[in-house]
């Protein structure tokens, strides 16, 4: 299945058929442009590369314009690829458009995307640290982590903190992958697909979209009584 790009327009709220309220984030998704079809036999791998939003010529390159004129494309400002087996490769070809039509049967999606910066944090905001004890005698060090040379001794080594030890430092603006989000609603004509969950990044941000690759096991049982 489809791999699409699209834009994060912020949120909104459908009512079902029962008069239900459900908040929903809603998506704008393609239409994409297959810019290239990369095969095993010249690439290494089976891969669909798609391209999403326009730009001007004069903001792009000399090698990436020749490359979406190549698909019989203007300018495209962001591309990306996905993997397909070798059979599937077959159904795309190089200037293909790819909509959300491709998700109308899809129940869930996994929505890829960078999360927002919160720029240089402390431990109890970073990783919910409950902190120092805030009572009488305490030095001023309420949201201080605390120590940190006890953890790093180690017989034989440098003796510095190891890797991955969580301290203060810059928080968010890295990718994010939020699994098996429902799919509420698809607004074929205006390229609309809305879904209930969390979707990372600021409104007008630039995601992709991908069928669910693995389901909670709540909705994989809803998903096996279903079909």
């Amino acid at each position: 299945m489809a791999t699409l790009m699209g834009t994060k327009l912020g949120m909104t709220r459908v009512f079902t058929d029962a008069g239900v309220s459900t908040p929903v984030t809603v998506i704008e998704l393609g239409p994409c442009v297959v810019t290239q079809v990369k095969a095993n036999e010249t690439d290494g791998y089976n891969a669909v590369q798609i391209g999403f939003g326009g730009m001007k010529a004069r903001n792009s390159t000399i090698p990436m314009i020749g490359h979406d004129m190549k698909a019989g494309s203007a300018p495209l400002r962001h591309h990306g690829e996905f993997r397909v087996s070798a059979d599937k490769a077959g159904e795309y070809s190089l200037g293909q458009t790819l909509t959300v039509e491709a998700f109308e049967s899809v129940p869930y999606v996994d929505v890829i995307a960078t999360s927002k910066g919160k720029g240089f944090q402390g431990g109890m905001k970073r990783y919910g640290f409950k902190g120092q004890l805030a009572t009488h005698g305490v030095e001023r060090k309420h949201r201080s982590p605390g120590s940190i040379g006890g953890h790093a001794v180690e017989r034989g080594g440098s003796g510095g903190p190891k890797k991955g030890k969580r301290m203060s430092g810059h928080m968010g603006a890295t990718r994010v992958t939020m699994r098996s989000l429902d799919v509420v609603r698809i607004d074929k004509e205006r390229n609309l697909l809305l879904v209930k969950g969390p979707v990372p990044g600021p409104n007008k941000g630039m995601v992709m979209v991908r069928p669910a690759i693995r389901l909670y096991k709540g909705k994989a049982a809803k998903a096996a009584a279903a079909g």
